[in-house]
């Protein structure tokens, strides 16, 4: 009974920020205005304005996804290599940023790549060409890796110290060389970080719509700008409903292949 009463809070709060709100989009996603059932804002998604939006979505998620493998992998091996109390302050480092606001964070880079920002101010005083860096799909994968580096990083990092350091000992006796210890053995026995990192920056990134309205300005529209405008500027709810429900499709199959991979939780940061 006082089990049942400590979660009372907890669900409570799932029931009116979780599950309410669930039901809203659920409910005008698959109504129109006068209520009656209907399925045509979920296929308002196949319309060459909203397709396009979307395949631009996965896209850029795709591609800041990858970058953030790349250059997360190598640097969570690092972390491990390295002693107790170096490995802390590393990880701390990577930690700070996010204890500021995200909006802040994405508007700093948005004054760096400006074309009258620093980076331009930078090259016009070395008498280099200025670049257009702002307002590019580029920007937009920038400020992605940046804002979502560190939760690819926690979680490979996590997988990676529970390998046990005897099992790759084993692998160097037997004469695997030190790729064939990372192809065979390592990464194999990552892989629950390796997904549960890829989830966790695959799926803010297909839903972001600040990023691309800051770096990318109004030139560039992905699928979390056309559903936040279809509820904040044209009222449309039961359209942005509807593609949002077309949108938690995708995160759902990230979801799912992140439960077959990581049935344990071994890639959970916590």
């Amino acid at each position: 009974m006082r089990k049942k009463l400590l979660a009372a809070p907890y669900t409570v709060w799932s029931v009116a920020f979780i599950l309410i709100p669930l039901a809203m989009v659920f409910y005008y996603g698959l109504t129109d205005e006068t209520g009656a059932f209907t399925l045509e804002n979920i296929a308002a998604i196949a319309t060459a304005e909203h397709s396009k939006a979307l395949w631009l979505s996965l896209l850029l998620s795709l591609i800041s996804t990858i970058i953030c493998f790349f250059l997360a992998y190598p640097l969570a091996m690092i972390l491990c290599r390295m002693q107790v109390n170096q490995h802390k302050f590393i990880v701390f480092i990577f930690i700070l940023p996010m204890w500021m606001n995200f909006l802040l964070r994405t508007l700093a880079w948005q004054t760096l790549l400006e074309k009258s920002g620093v980076i331009n101010n930078i090259l016009s005083f070395f008498h280099l060409p200025t670049q257009n860096l702002i307002n590019t799909p580029g920007a937009i994968v920038l400020g992605m890796v940046y804002n979502f580096l560190p939760f690819m990083i926690l979680p490979i990092y996590n997988s990676l110290t529970k390998i046990d350091p005897n099992v790759i000992n084993a692998a160097h006796d037997l004469g695997a060389n030190n790729f064939q210890t990372l192809l065979k053995i390592i990464f194999p026995l990552s892989l629950p970080g390796v997904v549960s990192g890829i989830t966790m920056v695959f799926v803010p990134s297909l839903t972001t719509f600040a990023i691309s309205t800051m770096l990318g300005g109004s030139k560039i529209l992905l699928i979390g700008n056309v559903i936040e405008q279809e509820f904040t500027q044209a009222s449309n709810w039961h359209l942005g409903s509807g593609l949002s429900i077309v949108l938690m499709i995708f995160i759902i199959l990230n979801m799912v292949l992140n439960t077959a991979f990581d049935k344990e939780g071994e890639g959970n940061v916590i």
